[in-house]
């Protein structure tokens, strides 16, 4: 993990750009982000999301979505995805990928997850998935233009 960024602060997290990854990385990380939807807790909406994060360092993180009775307090693939990469020491990343069982169009984040992914940098990947393993690839950035972020809080 990138032990060496676990700034508090994360004005000082540094923006990183958007690398071209090898077609090998982004089919495992997307076979991971369709095997991390397999855990997921959906009993209400039925709607299973799998995520898996690749770190600066490489590591690929997975997340899913865990649902609440009280509805609101769920948590997306995503943000459990990014929760869990923070929380082991990461504060860099440079993709995720997103899947669902959707077949008729790609998954795509929330807007709350948008922002979360955009605490951590405008230029790092996103590809979103479908079941048979095509994707299309978009930045954070592409996904929320005009946004708000660490650099506007001084």
């Amino acid at each position: 993990m990138d032990k060496n960024n676990l700034s508090e602060n994360p004005t000082h997290i540094q923006e990183q750009v958007s690398r071209q990854l090898s077609d090998e990385t982004v089919k495992n990380l997307i076979d991971q982000s369709h095997e991390a939807k397999k855990q997921a807790y959906c009993p209400y909406s039925k709607f299973r999301v799998g995520a898996a994060l690749l770190t600066f360092d490489d590591s690929v993180i997975t997340g899913c979505n865990v649902e609440n009775a009280c509805y609101n307090l769920g948590i997306c693939a995503e943000r459990n995805a990014i929760s869990k990469a923070v929380s082991e020491g990461s504060r860099t990343f440079k993709a995720i990928a997103i899947a669902s069982d959707k077949d008729d169009e790609f998954i795509s984040p929330c807007g709350g997850c948008r922002q979360f992914m955009r605490e951590f940098g405008l230029n790092w990947d996103v590809y979103l998935s479908k079941p048979d393993g095509s994707y299309r690839k978009m930045t954070v950035e592409e996904l929320l233009p005009v946004s708000f972020g660490p650099d506007h809080i001084k």
